[in-house]
């Protein structure tokens, strides 16, 4: 199992949430502060480098026109690590791939960052959350038909060396493509997809070899989940590659009180408001869906990783959103969840969210480097666990 280091580069500071009606699309920006912001952006940095010191691997995604996340361009801050950090690996999960015009330009920047890098680079795409869909300006009946059109575009653009290539797509034309730099990694970097709960997503990605990830998620649906991934993984042949990531709030304390706390910074992500009208616009989510969590008496307007946001604690680390507790405790809770869901490849720790600052961010992160993950990295991964099934 690899682990990761997590943050969405939070702007905290804030009025408090029950003054605000969102902190997500409509928030002005009068709320920032580019000099707490400038002061944010190089400790957050400081902290990817103090995680890659230690052993653990790095992640990073963007957000827009939200406090949740200051990183609007994840492809820089991958340019950024690609340059000061040299151990781990870098994963962007992912390119909003569906949000941007041409597919071609992310193709070429992930290939001069796996090259930067010496190919450290796992290179992911998602859909983008709903509420991207105003920021954005997109349809958001084509999002899911846009991500893997410019997925199997970008794999074709890494893989493509001997002559220019036409397409014509719904949604891209291009008269001669022709990728410089080619990437590091050959004949690709890794992919990885994400931001989708339905199951022939996630079986599409397993067909394709892709590592798929899911986060926040309760341990019930990350089961359903990942068995859909295996059941498709295995019916294709274990294409080479892929996997399987989950990412909870991860905070490792000297003692479990000292956790606990630190948890509870940590659901300042969890408690993040947005105006009920971006949460779900028309045809982002299938009929059928919507139908189904109504039948349920669920907010159709809802992701099940929502339902999570106003539980106790206790039930969110029962559930496996949350892990916390000492060393030994966070182990424990790491291999719990890994029972109930099947196994899984990558640990994706969200470490850093909201008030929380650097000193507490650094302590869980080195405790839980060299005390937890020296007895979770023999965990085996989904292509071990199937081949020694059968």
């Amino acid at each position: 199992m690899l682990a990761w280091h997590f943050t969405e580069m939070p702007y905290p500071n804030l009025p408090p949430f029950d003054e605000l009606s969102t902190i997500r699309v409509t928030l002005p920006s009068k709320h920032f502060d580019p000099k707490i912001g400038a002061d944010l952006y190089n400790r957050y940095f400081d902290e990817y480098m103090i995680a890659d010191d230690l052993g653990l691997n790095m992640m990073v995604n963007e957000h827009h026109q939200t406090a949740t996340c200051l990183d609007v361009a994840a492809p820089l801050s991958l340019a950024i690590l690609a340059r000061q950090t040299s151990k781990g690996r870098i994963c962007i999960l992912g390119n909003p791939i569906a949000n941007r015009a041409d597919p071609i330009r992310i193709a070429e920047e992930m290939a001069m960052i796996d090259c930067i890098s010496r190919g450290r680079l796992d290179a992911g795409f998602v859909r983008g959350v709903p509420y991207e869909v105003f920021a954005a300006n997109t349809n958001p009946t084509t999002t899911l038909e846009r991500l893997w059109e410019g997925v199997d575009l970008c794999v074709k653009a890494w893989t493509s060396h001997d002559e220019p290539f036409n397409v014509e797509t719904r949604f891209t034309h291009r008269r001669a493509v022709n990728v410089w730099p080619r990437p590091y990694q050959q004949p690709h970097p890794p992919v990885w997809v994400t931001g989708s709960s339905d199951t022939e997503s996630v079986r599409r990605a397993a067909s394709k070899g892709f590592v798929f990830a899911t986060f926040l998620q309760p341990y019930t649906k990350v089961k359903e989940l990942f068995g859909a991934y295996r059941g498709s993984y295995r019916d294709n042949g274990q294409p080479g590659g892929g996997g399987l990531a989950f990412m909870p709030l991860v905070y490792t304390g000297e003692t479990e009180e000292e956790a606990r706390l630190g948890a509870l910074e940590l659901t300042w992500y969890l408690k993040a408001k947005v105006e009920p009208q971006f949460r779900n616009p028309p045809g982002y989510v299938p009929v059928a869906a919507n139908v189904a969590a109504m039948k349920s008496q669920f907010d159709p307007r809802s992701r099940t990783a929502d339902l999570m946001r106003g539980v106790p604690l206790e039930t969110q680390k029962e559930q496996g959103v949350v892990m916390y507790g000492t060393p030994d405790q966070v182990v424990e809770q790491v291999k719990r969840m890994y029972g109930l869901v099947g196994g899984f490849d990558h640990l994706l720790m969200m470490q850093q969210a909201g008030f929380l600052d650097h000193k507490r961010t650094v302590k869980s992160m080195t405790l839980f480097a060299k005390e937890v993950y020296p007895q979770i990295r023999d965990l085996p991964g989904t292509a071990a666990m199937l081949a020694a099934a059968e």
